[in-house]
């Protein structure tokens, strides 16, 4: 939940963290693009491959071990955990590695309850669905309808409906500084209704538009579950999902209940070459969104009877047509791309239409992967390490095996390549992001930049570049993969927003030139160049200063100080705030972080004083031209710095 991001595949990381490549991302580099247009080429996906035989037992265990052993050696994970179904049954389970290293327990596929995270909204939509077949929610109803304690405003004329909750589509912005997890289970149990009231986001764009993921809107889901039910959200996931699938080692309780604690597997971090437990993150009044803790077999439940149409054994969780309506296409970016179903999102693995939910917080990763058409099911979870990428591996290569994509070749639609590129060039930003708060400022660095080259689109940038060639108007795949990539434009043919297929249901938006870091580094750059100046001609002018006038010395002393408050407030912004540890910043305000909020307010104070003493200059010839002008100069550098923590909201206390 706290890093939805880093769950689908290690190339996912790779794209979200291009902020970490100084040159291209700091800079807001753009690569120049080609203007030719070349003859039309093919694009090969992977060559063909015979599938294995998924029935054979003894071949899939080896295959799955191996698998399993060496990303647990690779992404220095402690203990995992899979379950695969197939036509109605458990096919395979198998716990690996420790869920309590010091007292030496082993992984149980059957007992071990490993925290899911986000895979939990899958039984907050299930929970959603049941109640939608019993008639008492719509899912094209105002969720005001249903809401008795917590009221939705009007921003928009559209109203927010629970199938806006289920698509990702309601229009909240993200938030989260300060209040979405916590580490203390003496806090614990923590009233959802209490917690959304308190902590609603903007809504900052009309429901229905485009895609953000949001664990607002998945929790306020489970709180119409609870008001519409009258039943308590853990009570019902219990009473109506967990008994009649027989998942006995399965909660959204937090903490875990008393019953099950033998069986929590602990969470670790790797620290001077070895585990070390950690707390866990409890979601409390958001659990809806997060709070599942899970054992393989149990999962493995679930999925049979998502598979199955809503049966498991004898019991009927969900009617056929509910069930099937549940895993169709529900917002579709483009008919060509995964689409979001009602809670699922798909992935296209192979040429198999996947249905997928994934999780993950600071020491759990989870991902479930349905295939409908094949009645398969993987179920797989890490405790600690870079879970996230190995479920990634773990399921491309599971389908690699047994369902290899047979060679295809795909050529460019010529009406597309009669175009320029250039349109789809540039900076693009998650549509999930903050408006509103501090957590804008957490954005700073997150882009994506796509460059055009030989009539080609690029992400990244050596062995991480991802090369696309258009397939199709508005849409384009990578050279030599099967993923793909999409936009939407306007009227004018202007781009609104892309979408990957490895990142749904997380689109971005073209950034405006105000977010782009090439706007704000290069300001940032040339004022703390100029504050430099100031401080280091303070040090060699001591005695000139020392001479002038009274007015003109306080004059020369407030810009000293200026910058100085400049620089160090600069280092404590990005040294201090932006390197938060993740848990400290989603748990709690710090001290530290309260103490920072001082220094830019003080910053615009000293800034105003500049501002009222440059006129004075101007108007009295205070020292040369030459020095007024470069006193003016700071004094605009020292403006154009407060803009900056206004407009990324770091000028006060803007908390969700």
């Amino acid at each position: 939940m706290l890093s939805f991001m880093r769950k689908i595949s290690c190339k996912i990381i790779l794209l979200m963290l291009l902020v970490a490549t100084m040159g291209s991302s700091m800079l807001g580099a753009q690569t120049s693009a080609s203007a030719a247009t070349p003859s039309p080429t093919w694009i090969s996906a992977k060559p063909e491959r015979v599938a294995e035989d998924l029935n054979d037992a003894a071949q899939l265990s080896a295959f799955t071990d191996g698998i399993m052993n060496v990303h647990i050696d690779n992404f220095q994970i402690p203990g995992a955990v899979i379950s695969i179904v197939k036509d109605g049954k458990i096919l395979f389970a198998k716990g690996y590695g420790q869920s309590n290293i010091e007292e030496g327990t082993l992984v149980d596929p059957e007992t071990s309850l490993f925290r899911i995270a986000s895979t939990t909204k899958l039984f907050t939509w299930t929970a959603v669905m049941q109640l939608v077949e019993q008639g008492k929610i719509d899912l094209d109803t105002d969720v005001n309808t249903y809401l008795k304690t917590v009221k939705i405003p009007k921003t928009y004329l559209q109203p927010i409906t629970m199938r806006h909750l289920m698509t990702h589509t309601a229009g909240f912005e993200e938030g989260g500084v300060g209040y979405q997890i916590t580490t203390d289970p003496k806090k614990l149990p923590v009233s959802i209704s209490e917690t959304l009231a308190k902590h609603m986001p903007a809504r900052v764009r009309p429901s229905g538009e485009m895609m953000s993921y949001s664990n607002y809107g998945a929790s306020l889901a489970g709180l119409i579950v609870e008001e519409v039910s009258g039943i308590a959200y853990n009570d019902y996931i219990d009473k109506n999902i967990f008994v009649p699938l027989e998942m006995e080692y399965a909660t959204v309780q937090e903490p875990v209940p008393a019953s099950l604690e033998p069986y929590a597997v602990l969470g670790y971090a790797r620290e001077n070459g070895q585990f070390a437990t950690r707390p866990l993150t409890f979601e409390g009044g958001f659990r809806p969104a997060g709070s599942g803790s899970v054992s393989a077999n149990d999962m493995a439940h679930f999925m049979i009877a998502h598979l199955q149409d809503g049966r498991y054994g004898d019991k009927q969780i969900l009617k056929p047509e509910t069930a099937q309506l549940m895993h169709s296409p529900s917002f579709v970016f483009n008919k060509r791309l995964p689409a979001m179903d009602l809670g699922f999102y798909e992935m296209n693995m192979n040429g198999l239409r996947v249905i997928s939910h994934a999780g993950s917080d600071e020491l759990f990763n989870t991902a479930a992967y349905l295939v409908p058409d094949k009645q398969i099911g993987i179920f797989v979870s890490y405790s600690g390490g870079d879970g996230g990428a190995a479920a990634g591996g773990l399921a491309q290569a599971f389908f690699d095996r047994y369902f290899p994509l047979q060679e295809v070749k795909l050529s460019p639609e010529s009406t597309v390549l009669e175009n320029s590129l250039q349109k789809y060039a540039g900076s693009y930003q998650f549509t999930r992001r903050n408006h509103s708060d501090i957590d804008k400022f957490f954005n700073f660095l997150v882009k994506i930049s796509i460059t055009v080259s030989d009539n080609r689109l690029s992400i990244g940038s050596g062995a991480d570049q991802q090369v696309y060639a258009p397939i199709g108007p508005d849409l384009f795949q990578e050279v030599g993969g099967t993923n793909q990539m999409g936009f939407r434009t306007d009227a004018a043919g202007k781009v609104t927003y892309l979408f990957l297929d490895l990142l749904n249901p997380m689109p971005l938006e073209p950034t405006p030139l105000i977010d782009q870091t090439k706007f704000w580094l290069p300001l940032l750059g040339i004022s703390v160049a100029l504050f430099i100046t100031v401080l280091t001609g303070f040090a060699y002018r001591r005695r000139e200063i020392k001479a002038m006038p009274k007015v003109q010395k306080w004059a020369v002393r407030l810009s000293a100080a200026t910058a100085a408050w400049a620089l160090v407030t600069f280092a404590a912004t990005f040294l201090v705030v932006l390197n938060m540890n993740l848990i400290d910043r989603l748990s709690r305000i710090t001290p530290s972080l309260n103490l920072y909020l001082f220094m830019p307010i003080l910053f615009v104070g000293l800034t105003l004083a500049m501002i009222a003493l440059s006129v004075l200059a101007w108007k009295n010839k205070y020292w040369t031209l030459l020095k007024r002008v470069h006193y003016s100069l700071v004094a605009l550098s020292a403006v154009v710095s407060s803009l900056f923590f206004y407009h990324w909201n770091l000028l006060g206390w803007h908390f969700g």
